[in-house]
Protein backbone atom coordinates (compact mmCIF):
# COMPACT_ATOMS: atom_id res chain seq x y z
CA UNK A 1 0.00 0.00 0.00
CA UNK A 2 1.30 3.25 -0.94
CA UNK A 3 1.37 6.80 1.05
CA UNK A 4 -0.41 9.03 0.56
CA UNK A 5 1.05 13.30 0.84
CA UNK A 6 0.79 14.48 4.09
CA UNK A 7 -0.75 18.55 3.70
CA UNK A 8 1.31 20.63 5.79
CA UNK A 9 -1.09 22.98 5.98
CA UNK A 10 -3.81 20.46 7.38
CA UNK A 11 -0.93 19.74 9.99
CA UNK A 12 -0.70 23.03 10.94
CA UNK A 13 -4.22 23.74 11.20
CA UNK A 14 -4.70 20.99 13.54
CA UNK A 15 -2.43 21.81 15.87
CA UNK A 16 0.01 18.20 15.15
CA UNK A 17 3.85 18.03 14.36
CA UNK A 18 5.36 15.02 12.97
CA UNK A 19 8.95 13.76 12.52
CA UNK A 20 9.73 10.62 10.99
CA UNK A 21 13.22 9.09 11.82
CA UNK A 22 13.85 5.97 9.83
CA UNK A 23 10.98 3.52 10.64
CA UNK A 24 9.81 5.35 13.93
CA UNK A 25 7.43 8.23 13.47
CA UNK A 26 6.49 10.37 16.17
CA UNK A 27 3.04 12.79 16.48
CA UNK A 28 2.69 15.26 18.58
CA UNK A 29 -0.18 17.70 19.45
CA UNK A 30 1.07 21.19 19.46
CA UNK A 31 -1.23 23.36 21.24
CA UNK A 32 0.29 23.73 24.41
CA UNK A 33 -1.55 27.06 25.50
CA UNK A 34 -4.88 24.77 25.52
CA UNK A 35 -3.36 21.94 26.93
CA UNK A 36 -3.45 20.12 23.45
CA UNK A 37 -7.32 20.39 23.37
CA UNK A 38 -8.86 18.80 20.28
CA UNK A 39 -10.71 20.59 17.17
CA UNK A 40 -12.15 18.51 14.29
CA UNK A 41 -9.12 19.91 12.26
CA UNK A 42 -7.12 17.81 15.06
CA UNK A 43 -8.74 14.79 13.88
CA UNK A 44 -8.50 15.34 10.04
CA UNK A 45 -4.89 16.03 10.48
CA UNK A 46 -4.43 12.36 12.20
CA UNK A 47 -6.48 10.98 9.89
CA UNK A 48 -4.19 12.70 7.14
CA UNK A 49 -0.91 11.22 8.89
CA UNK A 50 -2.46 7.27 8.74
CA UNK A 51 -3.21 7.62 5.49
CA UNK A 52 -0.15 9.15 4.55
CA UNK A 53 3.04 7.36 6.63
CA UNK A 54 5.32 6.07 4.79
CA UNK A 55 4.56 2.08 5.21
CA UNK A 56 7.94 1.41 6.20
CA UNK A 57 7.14 2.84 9.65
CA UNK A 58 6.99 0.03 12.22
CA UNK A 59 6.98 2.37 15.17
CA UNK A 60 4.57 5.39 15.62
CA UNK A 61 4.59 7.55 18.74
CA UNK A 62 1.86 9.83 20.51
CA UNK A 63 2.39 12.49 22.66
CA UNK A 64 1.68 15.94 23.76
CA UNK A 65 3.56 19.09 23.98
CA UNK A 66 3.43 20.81 27.08
CA UNK A 67 2.75 19.71 30.81
CA UNK A 68 -0.53 17.70 28.91
CA UNK A 69 -1.58 14.84 26.43
CA UNK A 70 -4.31 16.19 25.58
CA UNK A 71 -7.38 18.17 27.40
CA UNK A 72 -10.13 16.90 25.48
CA UNK A 73 -12.47 18.19 22.77
CA UNK A 74 -12.26 22.42 22.69
CA UNK A 75 -14.93 23.63 24.67
CA UNK A 76 -15.16 25.83 21.91
CA UNK A 77 -17.34 23.65 19.69
CA UNK A 78 -19.96 23.90 22.46
CA UNK A 79 -20.62 27.61 22.29
CA UNK A 80 -20.61 28.62 18.69
CA UNK A 81 -17.40 26.67 17.10
CA UNK A 82 -13.88 27.31 16.75
CA UNK A 83 -13.54 29.53 13.66
CA UNK A 84 -13.28 27.71 10.56
CA UNK A 85 -14.50 24.42 12.32
CA UNK A 86 -17.70 22.60 12.20
CA UNK A 87 -19.27 23.36 15.94
CA UNK A 88 -21.72 20.42 17.73
CA UNK A 89 -24.89 22.23 16.17
CA UNK A 90 -23.74 22.30 12.89
CA UNK A 91 -22.86 18.65 13.22
CA UNK A 92 -26.39 17.98 14.10
CA UNK A 93 -27.80 20.50 11.44
CA UNK A 94 -26.27 18.24 8.58
CA UNK A 95 -28.75 15.29 9.43
CA UNK A 96 -28.38 12.45 10.55
CA UNK A 97 -26.67 10.25 7.81
CA UNK A 98 -24.46 13.11 7.22
CA UNK A 99 -23.78 13.85 10.76
CA UNK A 100 -23.05 10.24 11.54
CA UNK A 101 -20.91 10.65 8.29
CA UNK A 102 -18.67 13.84 9.40
CA UNK A 103 -18.37 11.68 13.04
CA UNK A 104 -16.74 8.73 10.95
CA UNK A 105 -14.66 10.37 9.59
CA UNK A 106 -13.29 11.93 12.99
CA UNK A 107 -12.85 8.46 13.79
CA UNK A 108 -10.49 7.45 11.27
CA UNK A 109 -7.78 9.97 12.78
CA UNK A 110 -7.65 7.24 15.83
CA UNK A 111 -8.80 3.77 13.91
CA UNK A 112 -5.99 3.46 12.25
CA UNK A 113 -3.58 3.55 15.11
CA UNK A 114 -4.93 0.22 15.89
CA UNK A 115 -4.12 -1.05 12.46
CA UNK A 116 -1.46 -4.22 13.58
CA UNK A 117 0.80 -2.99 10.67
CA UNK A 118 2.69 -1.21 13.35
CA UNK A 119 3.15 -0.42 17.00
CA UNK A 120 2.00 2.46 18.42
CA UNK A 121 2.71 3.94 21.89
CA UNK A 122 1.13 6.69 23.84
CA UNK A 123 3.57 8.56 25.83
CA UNK A 124 1.36 10.37 28.30
CA UNK A 125 2.28 12.95 30.80
CA UNK A 126 -0.46 15.57 32.85
CA UNK A 127 -4.40 15.44 31.70
CA UNK A 128 -5.54 12.76 29.31
CA UNK A 129 -9.02 13.78 29.31
CA UNK A 130 -12.34 12.95 26.95
CA UNK A 131 -10.97 12.80 23.67
CA UNK A 132 -7.04 12.74 24.95
CA UNK A 133 -8.13 9.26 27.04
CA UNK A 134 -9.64 8.23 23.76
CA UNK A 135 -6.74 9.36 21.66
CA UNK A 136 -4.16 7.63 24.13
CA UNK A 137 -6.53 4.25 24.15
CA UNK A 138 -6.04 4.29 20.83
CA UNK A 139 -2.24 3.03 20.71
CA UNK A 140 -1.61 -0.05 21.60
CA UNK A 141 1.02 0.34 24.69
CA UNK A 142 0.60 3.54 26.94
CA UNK A 143 3.94 4.63 28.76
CA UNK A 144 2.33 7.34 31.63
CA UNK A 145 4.49 9.92 33.57
CA UNK A 146 3.55 10.44 37.50
CA UNK A 147 1.63 13.13 37.00
CA UNK A 148 -0.90 11.00 33.99
CA UNK A 149 -4.76 12.07 35.22
CA UNK A 150 -7.12 9.86 32.78
CA UNK A 151 -10.52 10.88 32.64
CA UNK A 152 -13.87 9.78 30.40
CA UNK A 153 -15.35 13.22 30.61
CA UNK A 154 -18.06 13.23 27.69
CA UNK A 155 -20.87 11.95 30.35
CA UNK A 156 -20.54 14.99 32.16
CA UNK A 157 -21.01 17.05 29.21
CA UNK A 158 -24.22 15.42 28.04
CA UNK A 159 -22.09 13.32 25.09
CA UNK A 160 -20.89 10.17 24.86
CA UNK A 161 -17.11 8.87 23.87
CA UNK A 162 -17.40 8.27 20.28
CA UNK A 163 -14.08 8.48 18.94
CA UNK A 164 -13.51 4.92 19.26
CA UNK A 165 -12.21 4.79 23.12
CA UNK A 166 -15.01 2.13 24.51
CA UNK A 167 -13.66 -0.97 23.29
CA UNK A 168 -10.07 -0.63 24.12
CA UNK A 169 -11.07 0.69 27.52
CA UNK A 170 -13.34 -2.24 28.11
CA UNK A 171 -10.23 -5.16 26.81
CA UNK A 172 -8.08 -3.02 28.95
CA UNK A 173 -10.03 -3.17 32.44
CA UNK A 174 -12.92 -5.18 31.90
CA UNK A 175 -16.92 -4.15 31.86
CA UNK A 176 -17.62 -3.14 35.32
CA UNK A 177 -14.36 -0.88 35.49
CA UNK A 178 -15.04 0.68 32.22
CA UNK A 179 -18.70 1.52 32.76
CA UNK A 180 -17.61 3.01 36.18
CA UNK A 181 -15.01 4.77 34.73
CA UNK A 182 -17.36 6.47 31.91
CA UNK A 183 -20.39 7.17 33.39
CA UNK A 184 -18.43 8.74 36.78
CA UNK A 185 -16.32 10.81 34.83
CA UNK A 186 -13.65 10.35 37.48
CA UNK A 187 -9.66 10.84 37.56
CA UNK A 188 -7.98 8.11 36.68
CA UNK A 189 -3.88 8.45 38.45
CA UNK A 190 -0.56 6.68 37.36
CA UNK A 191 -0.53 4.15 40.33
CA UNK A 192 -4.37 2.99 39.85
CA UNK A 193 -3.67 3.23 35.85
CA UNK A 194 -1.09 0.73 36.21
CA UNK A 195 -2.56 -1.60 38.23
CA UNK A 196 -6.04 -1.76 36.50
CA UNK A 197 -4.08 -2.45 32.99
CA UNK A 198 -4.69 1.33 31.34
CA UNK A 199 -0.71 1.94 31.70
CA UNK A 200 2.33 -0.93 30.85
CA UNK A 201 4.88 1.42 32.83
CA UNK A 202 4.52 4.10 34.99
CA UNK A 203 7.94 6.68 34.86
CA UNK A 204 9.13 10.01 36.20
CA UNK A 205 7.90 12.82 34.61
CA UNK A 206 11.50 14.40 33.43
CA UNK A 207 11.95 10.10 32.37
CA UNK A 208 8.93 9.89 29.60
CA UNK A 209 10.29 10.70 26.56
CA UNK A 210 13.64 8.54 27.36
CA UNK A 211 11.53 5.49 29.00
CA UNK A 212 9.92 5.72 25.38
CA UNK A 213 13.07 5.71 23.38
CA UNK A 214 13.91 2.98 25.60
CA UNK A 215 10.63 0.87 25.14
CA UNK A 216 10.98 1.30 21.24
CA UNK A 217 14.35 0.85 20.27
CA UNK A 218 14.46 -3.02 20.32
CA UNK A 219 10.77 -3.23 18.37
CA UNK A 220 12.66 -1.03 16.26
CA UNK A 221 16.27 -3.39 16.07
CA UNK A 222 13.72 -6.84 15.41
CA UNK A 223 12.66 -8.25 11.83
CA UNK A 224 9.72 -5.73 10.51
CA UNK A 225 7.88 -8.93 9.57
CA UNK A 226 7.99 -10.38 12.66
CA UNK A 227 6.71 -7.26 14.58
CA UNK A 228 3.78 -6.99 12.34
CA UNK A 229 2.87 -10.67 12.09
CA UNK A 230 3.04 -10.73 15.85
CA UNK A 231 0.94 -7.85 15.96
CA UNK A 232 -1.76 -9.20 13.93
CA UNK A 233 -1.96 -12.64 15.95
CA UNK A 234 -2.48 -10.56 19.20
CA UNK A 235 -5.30 -8.63 17.60
CA UNK A 236 -7.19 -11.86 15.97
CA UNK A 237 -6.78 -12.63 20.22
CA UNK A 238 -8.18 -10.03 21.12
CA UNK A 239 -10.92 -9.80 18.88
CA UNK A 240 -12.31 -12.93 19.95
CA UNK A 241 -10.92 -15.79 17.91
CA UNK A 242 -11.25 -19.32 19.17
CA UNK A 243 -8.60 -21.21 19.87
CA UNK A 244 -8.47 -23.20 16.88
CA UNK A 245 -9.14 -20.11 14.79
CA UNK A 246 -5.77 -18.72 16.70
CA UNK A 247 -3.60 -21.67 16.24
CA UNK A 248 -4.48 -21.14 12.32
CA UNK A 249 -3.56 -18.50 12.49
CA UNK A 250 -0.06 -18.67 14.01
CA UNK A 251 0.58 -22.20 11.42
CA UNK A 252 -0.28 -19.61 8.64
CA UNK A 253 2.08 -16.67 10.14
CA UNK A 254 5.02 -18.65 10.89
CA UNK A 255 5.06 -20.03 7.60
CA UNK A 256 5.21 -16.87 5.85
CA UNK A 257 7.97 -15.96 7.81
CA UNK A 258 9.92 -19.05 7.57
CA UNK A 259 9.41 -18.11 3.57
CA UNK A 260 11.06 -15.11 4.09
CA UNK A 261 14.05 -16.81 5.92
CA UNK A 262 14.27 -19.25 2.98
CA UNK A 263 14.12 -16.05 0.58
CA UNK A 264 17.27 -14.06 2.38
CA UNK A 265 18.81 -17.12 2.32
CA UNK A 266 18.82 -18.17 -1.30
Amino acid sequence: MSATPIDAGLLERGGVRLVVDGPRATITLDRPDVLNAQTPSTWQALRAIGAGLDPDVLVVVVRGSGRAFSAGLDRRMFAGGVPGEPGLSEIVARGPEAGAALIAEFQEGFRWLRDPSRLTVAAVAGHSIGAGFQLALACDVRIVAEDVSFSMAETSLGLVPDLGGTLPLVRAVGYSRAAEICVTGRRVGAEEALRIGLANAVVPVDGLDAAVDEFTAPVLRAMPGAVRETLALIAAAAGGASAGEQLALEREAQLRRLAEFAALAQ
